[in-house]
């Protein structure tokens, strides 16, 4: 995938308004977004390998506090400190509440058949609060703008255009 792109997004539930760029190239992707939300503000960085596996992650929020992670692209996370989170261990993508942003790392890095539920274990963060945990999520391709999305509690069907990123998220995200 060859991608040089800004998106912005609205968010609908928590009224927040995000801008991100990706560049994608055959040897790596990287992402930087900002997200403004009622109470906080944030900005994320994300890199990928050349295989669409998430290597590193850093989230700054305006408040000061920074949060940054270190995977080895085979499920193995570690912080800062070099330290092991072992509650990752096994997830190779990352899912940062609130952005839809990272919905697409599923559908980039994956060949999907039609109607053929794919199970992944994400590393979920809430860039919030900087809660982290395991979340084991399920995506359905209905066809090639629409994948169903499911995790514990939730489920959506998301809409996406021809690069894989999220054009509405019901009740969650709308391109602006």
């Amino acid at each position: 995938m060859n991608l040089n792109r800004s998106i912005r997004w609205h968010g609908l539930h928590l009224a927040t308004t995000e801008q991100c760029h990706v560049i994608a190239t055959s040897r790596d992707t990287r992402i930087r977004g900002a997200i403004i939300g009622p109470d906080f503000g944030l900005f994320y960085r994300l890199k990928l390998d050349e295989n669409g596996n998430t290597r590193t992650v850093r989230i700054e929020r305006t408040d000061g506090q920074t949060l940054e992670l270190f995977a080895d692209g085979a499920g193995s996370w570690s912080d800062d400190r070099a330290e092991p989170i072992s509650a990752l261990r096994g997830c190779i993508d990352i899912d940062i509440w609130p952005t839809p942003l990272t919905n697409s790392l599923p559908i980039w890095r994956h060949a999907f058949t039609d109607n053929q539920p794919v199970r992944f274990a994400m590393a979920w963060i809430d860039a919030t609060s900087f809660e982290l945990k395991r979340s084991e999520q399920l995506y359905t391709r209905l066809d090639a703008s629409h994948y169903h999305y499911q995790s514990a509690n939730f489920e959506a069907t998301l809409s996406v255009d021809d690069n894989g990123l999220v054009v509405e998220y019901p009740g969650l995200f709308a391109r602006a």
